[in-house]
């Protein structure tokens, strides 16, 4: 039974990247990822400079106004969710090998 002349060209095609380089140009010389390490390390500083802009020159809860002010609701919540993020990012990469 002869081959079909779609599955001949099937078989005798040699595989490709999986990254098109006309459309993604870092291909070619070598370098297609991201920064993990980099990543954390600015996202726990930009976490912590969110906690530090509390005290500051405006009158909030650690600048001696003595309540809170709409500021500091939104530096503690940022911050936060910044911290929860940057927890999850770090235990997905760590458990993604397991999967």
């Amino acid at each position: 039974m002869a081959n079909t002349e779609l599955e001949q060209t099937h078989h005798e095609q040699a595989p490709t990247q999986a990254v098109d380089p006309a459309e993604e140009p870092s291909v070619e010389w070598g370098w297609h990822g991201s920064f993990p390490k980099g990543i954390q390390i600015a996202g726990w500083f930009s976490t912590f400079a969110m906690v530090m802009m509390l005290i500051g020159n405006h009158q909030g809860i650690l600048s001696g106004g003595g309540h809170f002010i709409s500021a500091d609701i939104w530096l503690i919540a940022i911050a936060a969710v910044m911290a929860v993020a940057l927890l999850y990012d770090l235990r997905r990469r760590r458990t993604s090998w397991r999967r």
